[in-house]
């Protein structure tokens, strides 16, 4: 407990520290790709909003993970390279949280923007300009998808510009086919055309065929993930087994022990990135942000 109270008082010292220093002026050609995904991945799993909060917190959460499962850990075993091992597992799972959540929340939206299409389509047959259309989306369109668009009518009701409210709206949904949505209803309000109905209409059938191909691929290939998780896992699980022998954790305690932890740590990471590297399917890329 000694322990775990003065690491804690090490984190806060530091960032008393880190809060003394000024920020540097932002980079002018903007973030690194890895920042950007880092983001959009956020934005998706409903994280941080348009700005780039959410990344510290995130960082902060993993900081305050590994901390925690450290000092319980060597309380509890008096090992610590067992308690490294642990604490960097406890580090990864608040990523592992927003990589998951920012998974399924993509999956339901890959199923629900056919119906958001449809209803713009059918919202621009009626006659309604493309902000009215977009605007009601707020209330008749997918559940999930209201947030933003509500925003987006917020936003157009205040400025009245329809290009900066179709960015933040990009930026909100952090998603291909909202990319595409946008910037298709940017080019038909800025050039004009009758063919944004059969183009949404086109582009929801597109979108419906490759909803049902990939939920079949993925439905095939959920054995290999679940065979990843157990095969990371168990290694682990029979470490916390053997745990309650004190002549066990003395062993990982000498330097042969340590490197026995690290061989196996290296070894599954390795493993279990190569399963999903296999298994995983392509993504779409933001193209058009």
């Amino acid at each position: 407990m000694g322990l775990l109270l003065g690491m804690t008082l090490g984190a806060g010292l530091f960032c008393v520290w880190w809060s003394c220093w000024v920020p540097s002026a932002r980079d002018p050609r903007g973030p690194s790709p890895l920042r950007r995904r880092v983001e959009d991945t956020l934005r998706t799993a409903g994280v941080s909003s348009a700005s780039s909060s959410g990344l510290p917190l995130l960082v902060v959460a993993c900081g305050v993970a590994a901390l925690v499962a450290f000092g319980l850990v060597v309380s509890l075993s008096r090992s610590v390279p067992v308690a490294l091992c642990f604490a960097v597992m406890a580090a990864w799972l608040p990523v592992g949280t927003v990589l998951g959540r920012a998974r399924r929340r993509r999956e339901q939206w890959r199923r629900l923007w056919p119906d958001v299409l449809d209803n713009l389509a059918s919202a621009v047959r009626a006659g309604l300009s493309l902000p009215d259309a977009l605007g009601r989306l707020a209330e008749r369109g997918p559940e999930p998808l209201r947030p933003a668009f509500a925003a987006f009518a917020r936003d157009y009701g205040v400025s009245a510009n329809f290009g900066q409210c179709l960015d933040r709206l990009k930026d909100r949904l952090a998603d291909p086919v909202g990319d595409r949505i946008c910037e298709a209803l940017r080019i038909t309000r800025e050039v004009g055309g009758s063919d944004l109905g059969t183009l949404l209409r086109n582009l929801s059938a597109f979108l419906r065929e490759d909803a049902r191909a990939r939920s079949e691929l993925e439905a095939r290939q959920s054995w290999t993930v679940y065979a990843a998780r157990l095969a990371v896992a168990a290694p682990w699980i029979v470490l916390v087994l053997l745990a309650g022998r004190p002549e066990t954790l003395q062993a990982y305690a000498e330097p042969a022990g340590g490197v026995v932890l690290l061989t196996g740590a290296l070894s599954t990471l390795v493993a279990y990135w190569l399963m999903l590297r296999v298994a995983r399917l392509p993504a779409e890329t933001r193209v058009l942000r």
